[in-house]
Formats: structure tokens, C-alpha cells, sequence
């Protein structure tokens, strides 16, 4: 079995820097053998990858993509803060989906991040999961993803 990175180099992955905190947070924190990222959004170079509701402006096909973004910044704040290599698998996933009224699909945005994961981790990148519908989100993104995984023992 490959390793986390090894898996991002197959994949033709390249974790993006972590986004800068826009508050008084930080990105990630260790609490024992678990790792909570904050709520992360598709921020790339810095800059938010698309702006608007789902189901209104963003289709649920690019809002899923744009979780992929998210759940690839989350594990660059693990990875800077304990290393990719340490994680032995992602417990849980919480999605908020910015969606117009009516818009019913959010858990097939926050497979995006789901999928993306169980690339990464194979069987342990399985994980719980809550995909929850949101008037708004930070900056105007139509998605924000955060995540817990545990380490592996030393």
C-alpha cells in the first residue's frame, strides 16, 4: 500500500499552499491522535475559484469540483501541521453548501471532497459525513468543507 503522498504524486496532486486564516483562527489543531482543520474554502492563489449560490450561479457539477478544492486545502493544513504521511485515515467531513432555495443536491456537492479523499486514502479515507445547505458562506463561496482525521500511532 502506497502512502498518502505517494498516492497525491500518482494522482498528479500537488497540495496548494495553506490559505491564509481570515480570522482570529488557525488553520488546524491537534487534540491527541485527531486533527480538526477549520472550515476551508476553494481559495487558489488566494483567491476564491468561484463566487455565487448553488443551483442559482453554480451548477452542482462545479460546486462538487470546487470541493475537491476545499478538501485538498484542508489536507494541506494537516500536512503542514503534522505531515500527510501521519494521517492512518479522515474520520469525518462536514460540508456547507451555499444553495439557492430549493436546492436539494448537497450531498452530491460534498462528494466532491468525499471522492477526492478515498482517492487519496483508499479504504481509509471512508469517513462519517454531514453535507448541510447554508444561506451564505464566507466571501460569497458556494462551498466550505472542514475535516477531522486521525494519526496514525507513533
Amino acid at each position: 500500500m502506497s502512502t498518502p503522498s505517494q498516492r497525491l504524486a500518482e494522482l498528479g496532486i500537488t497540495l496548494p499552499s495553506v490559505p491564509a486564516p481570515a480570522g482570529s483562527y488557525i488553520p488546524a489543531r491537534r487534540s491527541g491522535s485527531l486533527v480538526f482543520t477549520a472550515g476551508q474554502v476553494p481559495l487558489v492563489d488566494g483567491k476564491p475559484a468561484a463566487l455565487g449560490k448553488v443551483g442559482a450561479e453554480i451548477s452542482t457539477d462545479e460546486a462538487a469540483g470546487l470541493a475537491r478544492i476545499c478538501a485538498l486545502n484542508a489536507l494541506a493544513a494537516v500536512d503542514a501541521l503534522v505531515g500527510i504521511d501521519a494521517v492512518a485515515g479522515v474520520v469525518k467531513v462536514v460540508g456547507f453548501v451555499a444553495s439557492a432555495p430549493g436546492f436539494v443536491e448537497q450531498p452530491k456537492v460534498i462528494n466532491g471532497a468525499s471522492d477526492v479523499l478515498a482517492d487519496v486514502f483508499g479504504e481509509a479515507g471512508k469517513h462519517a459525513r454531514s453535507a448541510v445547505g447554508v444561506a451564505e458562506l464566507p466571501l460569497g463561496v458556494p462551498v466550505e468543507v472542514e475535516l477531522v482525521v486521525e494519526l496514525a500511532e507513533p
